[in-house]
Order: structure tokens, then C-alpha cells, then sequence
């Protein structure tokens, strides 16, 4: 019995192994695409007066990164989707942060299925 009993040691130990790899995988790949999240935000974001391209930054919380613009803020809904003007009619939506959100995903995606076929 006690060769059954090493032998389930044996797999436990390699999954560990396994999980820790592909832990850490996820973990980079997160960090790579929150990064060209951002690069590519500040390359196809509005160019308005204020800092507001300038302004996307990536922070991490416990396992989760995420991206958001720290000087204008206020702008991304407006921005993205169109508001109403002050003296009548709409100002157009500018979608910059969906395409680059849609390619962020794909990419992430993409990165998690090569690090479990590993």
C-alpha cells in the first residue's frame, strides 16, 4: 500500500507544481495586457486640452489590475458614448476605450490557453 500512497504524493506534488506555474502565467499575462491596455489608450484616446490621454494609468488590488484614466476621469462615459451639449444638440461618441478593451480581452484570452496548454 505504501507504494499507492507515494505514488498519490507523487501527483499531488506535480499538480501543485502545475497550479503554481499557471498561476504565475495568468499573473504575467494579466500584467502585460493591463500595460498595452494603457499604451494603447493613451495612443488612440481623444486629444483634448487638458491631460486626459496622458492620464490612463494601471494599478493592481489583491489579483485584479485595472486601468483607469487618474486625471480626467469624468470624461471616459461622456467621451465613449456622447453627452448632451449645453446649448442644444449632442457631441458625437468617440469610442476609444471599447475597441481597446475588446482587443485587451482576445489578448488576455489568447495568453491564458497557451500557459494551460504548457
Amino acid at each position: 500500500m505504501t507504494s499507492i500512497d507515494q505514488l498519490t504524493n507523487e501527483i499531488m506534488k506535480q499538480l501543485r507544481a502545475y497550479e503554481s506555474d499557471v498561476k504565475l502565467e495568468i499573473e504575467e499575462a494579466g500584467k502585460d495586457v493591463s500595460k498595452s491596455l494603457v499604451s494603447r489608450l493613451k495612443t488612440n484616446s481623444p486629444k483634448l486640452k487638458g491631460d486626459y490621454r496622458k492620464g490612463w494609468r494601471v494599478k493592481r488590488e489583491k489579483n485584479k489590475f485595472i486601468v483607469y484614466n487618474a486625471t480626467d476621469y469624468q470624461l471616459t462615459h461622456l467621451l465613449e458614448n456622447g453627452h448632451a451639449l449645453r446649448q442644444g444638440g449632442r457631441a458625437p461618441a468617440i469610442p476609444h476605450i471599447r475597441p481597446a478593451e475588446e482587443e485587451a480581452i482576445e489578448e488576455y484570452l489568447s495568453k491564458i490557453e497557451r500557459a494551460l496548454e504548457t
